[in-house]
């Protein structure tokens, strides 16, 4: 007559132990940091949002660390995971088409950059978001912040929803992401008297404002400022970086984070 007590006691020992397990997960958005159990409890706890951020190892300019683009876009993905407060951050995708090797096109033209063929580097995205739908994420969010695949972002994406439709996950790639850090602080810099020929498209004030405001150990700052004005034969296209600062790029961070979280809570409230 004294099982059913027992049970109740074991069930409680049991579901309290489940609860520390849960609390002792470390506090991280980054899949990296989490054993598979830790992560398998939070998905099934509602947390199943996972951002995949795609980064880029290419030149720009002497000045600025070939893995600008890796380091900006985890960043980023880390702010707009915690201010969406359900996803998670996936590892960097840092191997991206950046031109031709032989004969070497584009940013190929400068050591240190790497390249993959366009179909390479669309399976590979395929592969990464079929893995996180296996584990149970609904909602799978690529941040891509280098202009030249953008396009191959979303022909991934129209071909993983037509392959889920009647399911419950989800491919998303969110304009404002990349609309923000392009045109959108192209934008706000203007207003602050800044012109085109100095924002720049790649590597310019606006791309290395923004390193800057994340990673400014990636800037050589002293031999930025003390040179000639750079250009295409330097990996400096239409721009002049040489009064880039944190405080502009901080701008450019807020309003990529906030217009970025903003899409993605509007889209997926919306399902």
């Amino acid at each position: 007559m004294h099982f059913p007590v027992r049970r109740t006691f074991v069930s409680l020992i049991f579901l309290a132990a489940s609860h520390l397990a849960f609390a002792q997960a470390p506090k991280t958005v980054f899949i990296e940091d989490l054993t598979w159990t830790e992560l398998r409890d939070q998905v099934q706890a509602g947390k199943t949002t996972i951002i995949i951020p795609i980064g880029a190892t290419e030149q720009s300019g002497p000045d600025v660390a070939l893995g600008k683009h890796n380091v900006r876009v985890k960043i980023l993905s880390q702010r707009i995971a915690e201010g969406l407060g359900n996803a998670f951050v996936a590892p960097v995708i840092a191997y991206v088409p950046e031109g031709n090797t032989a004969p070497p096109t584009s940013h190929m033209r400068f050591p240190g950059t790497i390249t993959i063929p366009d179909d390479v580097f669309e399976k590979m995205l395929e592969s990464a978001a079929n893995s996180f739908k296996v584990h149970g994420f609904k909602n799978i969010v690529f941040l891509g912040d280098h202009g030249g695949y953008q396009n191959n972002i979303k022909k991934v994406v129209a071909s993983l929803n037509k392959a889920w439709s009647g399911s419950p996950a989800r491919a998303i790639v969110p304009p404002e992401y990349y609309a923000s850090s392009s045109d959108g602080f192209a934008q706000i810099l203007r207003q602050r008297g800044f012109r085109d020929d100095e924002i720049g498209t790649h590597a310019g004030l606006a791309d290395t404002s923004l390193l800057l405001a994340v990673a400014p150990q990636m800037v050589r700052q002293d031999r930025l400022r003390s040179s000639q004005k750079l250009g295409l034969a330097d990996g400096v296209y239409g721009g002049d970086p040489r009064r880039s600062s944190a405080e502009l790029g901080q701008l450019g961070i807020d309003a990529i984070v906030s217009r970025t979280v903003a899409a993605l809570k509007a889209d997926t409230a919306a399902r």
